[in-house]
């Protein structure tokens, strides 16, 4: 990577062992700052001062990501160019504006004819997982489509069943059954249902994340509590909806469903 001075200072960088390049010391034309892949990658235990490629290393940067969270740091030499055609600058928050208006005056007062183009090092990166965040929107929006229909299929089969029992009910309420009974009768049949699903689809959902995240290099670890959230998640969506048709069949008069008998 060709660099200018100032680089290390600039953008934040950290030095593990040397200095950054000066320009008091001409002889930096001829040296380079590596990371400490590189180093590790080389097995180097001093490599301040040693030769790599006719080059002197005067330096050695802690290692920051150049490239994806896909892909792992790699071996990587900073290599002086002051010609350089691309300047890095930093901004004062909230004086993004104002400064980028400075620079265009500075940038046409020595190129006239020219416009200055420039672009945002943070919009850079993020632009790197488009992809990401494209699957993040539609896994959103299909989850909570999935999560509608599947409480509209509860609903019906919650409403089916009320309606099936429907005699039971009402002689279970005549024996001194309470409403609160009644709505663990229908609830949980069909909570056990919703629990064998949870217990299908959990590890399901592991594999298939999982396989997901080993497309990255750097990726965060796995909590048990993830899962287990999810499906008490899945749980109270459950219940919510089962126990609102529920309820309302407990509540109902037996006299109106036993009186056909």
């Amino acid at each position: 990577m060709l660099v200018n001075y100032d680089l290390v200072e600039t953008m934040g960088m950290h030095l593990v062992a040397g200095r950054s390049f000066a320009s008091q010391f001409r002889a930096d034309s001829a040296a380079i700052l590596v990371n400490q892949a590189l180093v590790a990658g080389l097995g180097m235990p001093d490599p301040v001062g040693q030769q790599l490629d006719g080059a002197r290393i005067v330096g050695v940067v802690r290692d920051f990501h150049y490239e994806s969270l896909h892909e792992k740091i790699k071996p990587l030499v900073l290599k002086l160019d002051p010609q350089i055609n691309t300047v890095l600058v930093k901004l004062q928050p909230n004086a993004e504006q104002a400064t980028i208006a400075q620079l265009q005056q500075l940038y046409a007062a020595y190129n006239p004819g020219f416009t200055l183009d420039y672009s945002f090092l943070d919009t850079d990166y993020q632009a790197q997982y488009v992809a990401e965040r494209r699957v993040a929107v539609l896994a959103r929006y299909f989850a909570g489509l999935a999560i509608l229909i599947s409480a509209l299929g509860l609903l019906g089969l919650a409403t089916f069943t009320a309606e099936r029992r429907r005699k039971e009910i009402g002689i279970r309420k005549a024996l001194g059954a309470s409403e609160v009974g009644i709505v663990w009768l229908l609830t949980s049949s069909l909570t056990w249902l919703v629990v064998v699903a949870i217990v299908l689809a959990l590890p399901l959902s592991y594999l298939l994340l999982q396989r997901w995240l080993e497309g990255f290099a750097y990726r965060v670890a796995w909590q048990w509590w993830y899962f287990a959230a999810a499906g008490l998640g899945a749980l109270l969506i459950a219940w919510l909806t089962v126990s609102v048709q529920a309820w309302r069949a407990a509540r109902r008069n037996p006299m109106l469903s036993l009186r056909t008998e």
